[in-house]
């Protein structure tokens, strides 16, 4: 599976990279710097008529603009939402109003870049972070290989009900602060004395901790914490 996420993303980097040094040829990937976010976004996803499959990794102009524009979609599209926990918690609300069955969310654990592929024809990927230009792809090969990409990290996202629930128990700042201490590798006498409770009541919310994000170590609890979002990487 990761092999796969890798060929993937060396796949559309290789496409970028190649439009940009032999930019005097007529190739299916075009830049968009300078060009409105929402303008690009809009034309991809309005004319789509049967999916639309997108990876959004934090909040800011480009999920707003996706979010937006993927809820004004027809109800025959398909829409699958890939995207991180903050964006999750924080921008998904116009797409909870979308007919039942039709928009399918769903939330990372890995590593996401913003994606946006529509129909199997065409996509737009952003190659050097969400703040940075992007490209609309069109050459065949390299859409799929950005569907193939979507496709392995969307079956390893969880429901957005679990990830809710996940969060509602461990958001709290004695769990954070236990965890940051679990990623740390602090012994558990430190983390006691410096959170104020006592051993037993520390060892306890550790196994708590642990079982809910069904870690089977300490350091492995505090880097799934990363993962979900309860703590900054």
């Amino acid at each position: 599976m990761e092999r796969a996420l890798l060929q993937a993303g060396a796949l559309i980097e290789s496409t970028v990279s190649l439009h940009r040094q032999r930019a005097e040829e007529p190739m299916p990937v075009a830049r968009t710097d300078g060009m409105p976010t929402v303008e690009v976004l809009r034309s991809l996803i309005a004319p789509a008529r049967h999916t639309v499959c997108a990876m959004l990794t934090a909040t800011g102009e480009f999920t707003d603009a996706a979010v937006r524009l993927l809820s004004e979609l027809p109800a025959e599209v398909t829409v699958r939402v890939l995207c991180t926990a903050e964006v999750a918690d924080l921008s998904l609300g116009p797409l909870t109003g979308a007919p039942s069955g039709r928009c399918v969310a769903r939330v990372s654990r890995s590593d996401l870049r913003p994606i946006v592929v529509v129909d199997g024809a065409s996509a737009m990927v952003r190659s050097e972070g969400a703040a940075g230009p992007a490209a609309v792809v069109r050459d065949p090969a390299t859409v799929r290989a950005l569907e193939l990409f979507f496709a392995s990290a969307w079956s390893r996202g969880r429901r957005p009900a679990d990830h809710l629930q996940l969060s509602s128990r461990l958001r709290t700042e004695l769990a954070r602060n236990i965890l940051q201490r679990l990623r740390d590798g602090h012994t558990d006498e430190t983390a006691a004395r410096e959170l104020n409770v006592s051993l037993r009541t520390y060892r306890r919310y550790v196994a708590e901790i642990m079982r809910e994000l069904g870690a089977t170590s300490r350091f492995q609890a505090g880097v799934r914490a990363v993962e979900f979002g309860l703590l900054p990487q």
